[in-house]
C-alpha cells in the first residue's frame, strides 16, 4: 500500500511537500520553518514525520489552543525556543460604538491587500479591538497595506504575543447515527438541519471541509475532517465508530458552542 493511499488524491501535493521536508532534514541536515498551516496540514505533517529519532517536528501559533500555526520540522540536534518564532502579533483598535467589524471583514481586507492566506495566522475581531498574529517577515506589508476595514480606518502596531486574546470557544461533542458519511448527511444530522438545506448550503458555496469550499453534496466525509456552514458554525467528525446491526454508521462529532 502507498502512503497515499492514507489520505485523499488532491492532498497528494502536499504531501510530497512534506515529504521533500522530511527528506530535506534527514538527509542534508536542513531545518525548514513553514508558513501557517491550518489543522489538517498539521496532522499530515505530524502522521508523515511525527517525532522521529533524527527528524523533529515543533507546531505553534503563537499562543496555546490557536488554530493555524507554523511547523518547525529539524534535525533534532537543533533547536529553536518559542520566543524566536518568526511570529509578530499586530493589534489596532476602531470606534466600536460607531463601527461594526467582523472577522470576516477583516479576513476579506487581508486578501483584498494581497497577501496570501498562508502568511497570517488567528485573528481576533472584539469590542473595538483587533489582533492578528502574522508570519514576522509579513509584518510591515500589513501595516504599509491595511489600513482600512470596513468602515474603520486602522493602524496597526505591534505587540508582545504574550498579549493575544485566545478566545474562549468550546466544543460540545454529540453522537448519532447516519445512513452515510456523504457532507449532505453529515451535515443534516450535525446541524439538525433538512438533508434538501444542506445539499443547498452546499450548492451555493457556504460549506467548507478542511478549509476548502466543496460544492460536492457526495463529498465522503473521513474521520478527523474539520467542516463549516456558513452562518451554522464550524464542527469536525471526531470519530467514526463503527456499524450498527441495521447497517447504520454511528459516528461522534463535535461542533463549536
Amino acid at each position: 500500500m502507498s502512503i497515499y493511499d492514507h489520505f485523499r488524491p488532491e492532498e497528494r501535493p502536499f504531501i510530497d511537500q512534506v515529504l521533500t521536508w522530511k527528506e530535506n532534514a534527514e538527509i542534508r541536515h536542513q531545518d525548514k520553518m513553514t508558513d501557517f498551516l491550518d489543522p489538517r496540514q498539521q496532522d499530515i505533517v505530524r502522521s508523515l514525520i511525527g517525532q522521529q529519532d533524527d527528524v523533529q517536528v515543533r507546531i505553534w501559533g503563537g499562543a496555546e489552543g490557536l488554530e493555524r500555526a507554523r511547523v518547525y520540522i529539524h534535525p533534532v540536534y537543533l533547536h529553536m525556543e518559542q520566543s524566536d518564532w518568526p511570529l509578530t502579533l499586530l493589534t489596532a483598535t476602531y470606534p466600536v460604538k460607531f463601527i461594526q467589524l467582523t472577522h470576516r471583514d477583516l479576513l476579506g481586507a487581508l486578501m483584498n491587500s494581497g497577501l496570501k492566506r498562508e502568511k497570517f495566522g488567528d485573528m481576533t475581531v472584539e469590542d473595538g479591538q483587533i489582533q492578528l498574529i502574522v508570519a514576522r517577515e509579513s509584518a510591515d506589508f500589513v501595516r504599509m497595506n491595511v489600513t482600512q476595514i470596513g468602515r474603520a480606518s486602522v493602524e496597526f502596531q505591534e505587540d508582545s504575543l504574550s498579549s493575544y486574546l485566545v478566545p474562549d470557544e468550546k466544543w460540545i461533542e454529540a453522537s448519532g447515527t447516519v445512513s452515510s458519511l456523504r457532507l449532505d448527511a453529515m451535515l443534516s444530522q450535525i446541524y439538525r438541519i433538512a438533508r434538501s438545506k444542506a445539499s443547498e448550503a452546499i450548492s451555493k458555496g457556504l460549506v467548507k471541509v478542511n478549509w476548502k469550499k466543496t460544492e460536492q453534496t457526495s463529498f465522503l466525509l473521513e474521520q478527523g475532517d474539520h467542516l463549516s456552514v456558513r452562518g451554522l458554525g464550524r464542527s469536525k467528525l471526531v470519530e467514526i465508530v463503527g456499524t450498527t446491526k441495521k447497517e447504520k454508521i454511528r459516528v461522534r462529532w463535535a461542533k463549536k458552542g
